[in-house]
């Protein structure tokens, strides 16, 4: 039996050490840059975009129900917030001192009629004896004047009866529109002031029944629609009804449908922004001029989208990117343009993808940009129960 220095052997457990090491670092190494991952390509989707802005609902009509003629309110017609209709009385002012306006009125008129009959008379009288000279040009001249003066007062009379007969209409206030109508602000028993200007404000009714919508876009987004109209893509929303959908404060889906009705005649030079307003149904009595809403406007025609879970987008201090593995097995950060949000779940890559990519599904908090994965090919699906 051969004895080996102890020299010697110390030297070999030091070499099997060193192996045992070496072997045990590249087993590492080849576990770390084998991790398996998940890859698929990204959905391609056609879609439609719709772009989103918040604005207010407001009434298309909206009228200060005020006082015309001076008086006490005698009585009130309505309940605070009732819908009114068109015509309906609202007021009633004290009508007796109108009714004896009109009365001295016709008395008046009745007066100035029956003089401007007797100064017919008197003309007819002298106007045949004006060729034989029976009669003296003043006389003549004097009965054809106070004949045309009669004529004239008879005239006035009868206008003062008509503004009499109006001044007595407007005893009772009644709604100029259909709407709903605000409280009284003045009680029966009150003294009110009328008028064409001045006159007291009564109470006020707004219509419901459709109602608007406004908000304020970018000059940048007005450019876009300009140029789908010229492409031919989306028609233009001064001409075109393009349809709007709203949701409210309280709501997650946009349930409320519209289209547009008007775009504004310039953009702003202190927001640079343009006005637009869209119109709704509200026979439900569901909208509220005042109330606040987000709104989505057709943005595009359909087109073929490029989609990723939003979950697998991440953010290099301003950029934005996603994790593709190449063909070599090697994780890149590919950064892309993001766009809106579609279906709650996916976001529209406006640029940096082609839609052949590999991107990364999971693993995203292990990897990091070059190193080599062991990718696992698993396809995307959209459900079609999820919609925009």
């Amino acid at each position: 039996m051969k004895i080996v220095p102890l020299k010697n052997y110390s030297m070999l457990v030091v070499i099997l050490v060193a192996v045992l090491v070496t072997g045990c670092s590249e087993k590492k190494e080849k576990e770390t840059a084998l991790l398996t991952v998940k890859v698929s390509k990204p959905i391609t989707k056609k879609i439609i975009q719709w772009d989103e802005y918040t604005g207010r609902f407001e009434a298309p009509q909206r009228v200060e129900v005020r006082a015309r003629i001076s008086g006490y309110v005698e009585k009130v017609h309505f309940t605070d917030g009732q819908t009114v209709k068109k015509g309906d009385v609202l007021y009633t002012i004290d009508q007796r001192p109108f009714t004896i306006a009109l009365k001295e009125a016709r008395a008046a008129y009745n007066q100035s009629l029956a003089e401007y009959k007797q100064a017919q008379e008197n003309f007819k009288r002298v106007e045949s004896l004006k060729e034989s000279g029976a009669v003296s040009i003043e006389e003549y001249d004097r009965r054809k004047q106070a004949m045309i003066g009669g004529q004239a007062r008879s005239e006035v009379a009868l206008a003062a009866i008509d503004r009499a007969k109006l001044n007595l209409s407007f005893s009772k206030v009644s709604a100029p529109i259909t709407g709903r109508i605000s409280r009284d602000l003045v009680n029966a028993g009150n003294l009110v002031d009328g008028g064409s200007s001045g006159g007291t404000l009564l109470t006020t009714i707004v219509s419901i029944d459709p109602i608007y919508f406004y908000f304020e876009g970018s000059e940048a987004d007005f450019l876009k629609y300009a140029q789908l109209n010229r492409e031919g893509k989306r028609g233009g929303s001064r001409d075109t009804p393009n349809p709007v959908k709203v949701r409210l404060l309280n709501e997650d889906e946009f349930i409320h449908k519209g289209k547009m009705n008007f775009v504004d005649n310039e953009i702003s030079r202190s927001t640079g922004t343009i006005q637009g307003r869209a119109v709704f149904d509200n026979s439900d009595n569901v909208l509220e001029p005042g109330m606040f809403g987000r709104a989505r406007l057709l943005g595009s025609a359909e087109y073929e989208a490029i989609l990723v879970p939003d979950k697998l987008i991440a953010t290099n201090q301003t950029v934005k990117f996603v994790y593709v593995v190449n063909k070599d097995a090697i994780v890149k950060a590919v950064p892309v343009d993001l766009g809106e949000l579609y279906a709650k779940r996916y976001r529209i890559i406006k640029s940096g993808l082609t839609g052949k990519e590999m991107i990364l599904l999971d693993n995203t908090q292990k990897v990091q940009a070059e190193m080599k994965v062991s990718p696992v090919e698993e396809k995307l699906v959209f459900n079609k129960s999820e919609k925009k």
